[in-house]
């Protein structure tokens, strides 16, 4: 069983990004922000995801709300990526999965009868505060950004 993470303060990170570069939690302080997992760039699921997100970036936007990839990935894979699929998303690599393993999102996974180690896809919604404000765990693709979307929108009009 997954605790929750709502209401929880979300850990101090600093992790490369698509281009190397460091990018860092404080970075976002202030502002209200999506943090989401996934599992393995390029893959069909996370491509979908990663695309859907893009496509409702200007929206997220509109209300100056940030949306940030993080997986195991290399910082080149993520550039390829990113680059491929003209993503607007901002891309983190935690190949040490410090950042997962705070978030309680690297778990024990099965799949064809076979256990290991991995991302669990997850999303949350990051307030001003740095505290949890939604999540979502073990999430299917479609629609997810747009429910993601809509929350943020009523969050945003309660502040």
């Amino acid at each position: 069983m997954t605790e929750k993470m709502e209401g929880r303060m979300v850990p101090s990170f600093s992790l490369p990004d698509e281009n190397g570069e460091f990018f860092q939690d404080q970075m976002l302080q202030g502002l209200r922000w999506v943090l989401y997992f996934y599992p393995n760039a390029g893959t069909p699921g996370c491509t979908q995801e990663a695309l859907d997100f893009t496509s409702l970036y200007p929206t997220f936007m509109t209300m100056n709300v940030p949306i940030v990839g993080v997986s195991s990935n290399t910082v080149e894979k993520l550039k390829s990526f990113q680059r491929k699929n003209e993503l607007k998303v901002k891309l983190l690599s935690d190949s040490e999965q410090k950042l997962q393993e705070a978030m309680g999102v690297w778990r024990l996974k099965k799949m064809y009868g076979r256990e290991f180690m991995g991302t669990e896809r997850s999303t949350f919604v990051i307030g001003p505060d740095g505290a949890i404000e939604a999540e979502w765990r073990n999430v299917k693709v479609k629609g997810h950004a747009a429910a993601v979307l809509e929350k943020v929108r009523s969050l945003h009009r309660r502040a």
